[in-house]
């Protein structure tokens, strides 16, 4: 039995946790309310993410320490920086491998599918948050002080998904009903979508593999189709109607950002949702020999989690 520290228990985080539970591992989880899954396994602690003493405790005698933390969106830049310093602190004084769940914004617009030796150029101020993040980890690696790696995956859809997903309710639900779903992109243009217990999966991948250890990997994604072809599929999986996807003008969303900090944080990565937007994860499949979940399969949890829940 191994133990794990997972700091954060937002979507990933409380399905990691569960998983490395069921599997009889000895979990901790890190919140700064306590909170987190409620299952055998698991134990929850109050913590400030930021301090990095109290975590170096917390994460003594522990095989890998998750950074899963999700500072709220538009707080990246004041937010991300004590957190991952506290964080390597931890990893640092406690042994734990660092296993970094991330994205994709550290690479910017690329013209290109998305690969890990991509350079991290990004031009928006959550993007060079996320990229200084993974080189002052690296460096850490690099000087023998650590022992890292960081997961990145796409938009996430799938059981436990939250509505800032492009795959959300607001999606879903429309499409389930036979109504329009209306997205804040062009529906014409292919973007990857990652699966959430996908994510989970690869995470407990490489906390104990020494082949992961000092890069970057994309988590197992299925080929990108656009979202109109997506939302073909969700009304095939549901039994529904064939759907009918608006896109949401810009400036509608440039006005309804005057007033929501969520929303106007948007713009920076809208090219995500303009132009092809493709993660290439053939390192990591061919690597660990993991493939991602099929899309058909990946739906129809989704759809089934989404109608149970709206039942309850």
């Amino acid at each position: 039995m191994s133990k794990y520290v997972i700091v954060g228990a937002g979507q990933v985080g409380s399905q990691l946790a569960g998983s490395l539970a069921a599997a009889g591992h000895e979990v901790v989880v890190v919140t700064r309310s306590g909170s987190g899954p409620a299952v055998p396994g698991v134990t929850r602690v109050a913590a400030d993410a930021a301090d990095g003493g109290r975590l170096t405790g917390i994460a003594k005698g522990a095989d890998a320490l998750y950074n899963c933390a999700n500072p709220k969106y538009h707080r990246w830049p004041q937010d991300w920086p004590p957190i991952a310093d506290a964080l390597l602190a931890a990893a640092e004084d406690s042994g734990a491998v660092l296993v970094t769940l991330s994205n994709l914004y550290g690479y910017g617009p690329v013209d290109r599918p998305m690969t890990e030796d991509l350079p991290l150029r990004a031009l928006g101020a959550k993007g060079r948050v996320r990229a200084k993040m993974w080189s002052d980890a690296l460096a850490a690696h690099q000087a023998g002080r650590i022992r890292m790696t960081e997961v990145r995956g796409s938009d996430y859809f799938g059981p436990g998904m939250t509505d800032q997903s492009v795959l959300g309710e607001r999606f879903i639900g429309p499409i389930v009903a036979g109504k329009p779903a209306w997205v804040p992109a062009d529906p014409d243009q292919p973007h990857s979508l990652t699966y959430l217990p996908d994510v989970a999966q690869a995470l407990a991948t490489v906390a104990t593999d020494e082949r992961a250890w000092g890069r970057a990997w994309h988590v197992p994604t299925a080929p990108a189709l656009t979202i109109r072809q997506l939302a073909g599929r969700v009304a095939t999986s549901a039994g529904a109607p064939a759907p009918r996807v608006r896109s949401i003008p810009h400036w509608v969303m440039r006005a309804a950002g005057l007033a929501s900090p969520l929303l106007r944080e948007l713009e920076e990565t809208r090219y995500q949702f303009v132009r092809p937007f493709v993660l290439d994860s053939s390192a990591f499949e061919s690597t660990f020999g993991i493939a991602p979940t099929s899309l058909d399969d990946a739906l129809r949890r989704t759809i089934a989690w989404w109608r149970t829940e709206k039942a309850a």
